[in-house]
């Protein structure tokens, strides 16, 4: 799930909002977290998607991640 995000250019939205790089606009900020947020929708499985489906940023989808244990690369 990293490398999509690296070769996307959004890897930085998993840090979340507030602790991505200063340089970067807030429009830049807000274009990045929905890129990760969709590369990671996009790659998910039925059941792992429905639990992090109400999850509003690629953030707070890996914390979900980490927290439930879930791969966070295809097998």
């Amino acid at each position: 799930m990293q490398a999509v995000l690296t070769q996307q250019k959004c890897v930085e939205a998993l840090k979340g909002e507030a602790a991505m790089l200063a340089h970067l606009t807030q429009a830049e900020k807000r274009e990045m977290i929905d890129k990760a947020k969709s590369a990671i929708v996009l790659c998910l499985r039925d059941k792992v998607l429905r639990d992090v489906a109400r999850e509003t940023t690629a953030a707070s989808m890996w914390i979900v991640f980490d927290t439930r244990g879930f791969p966070k690369t295809d097998p």
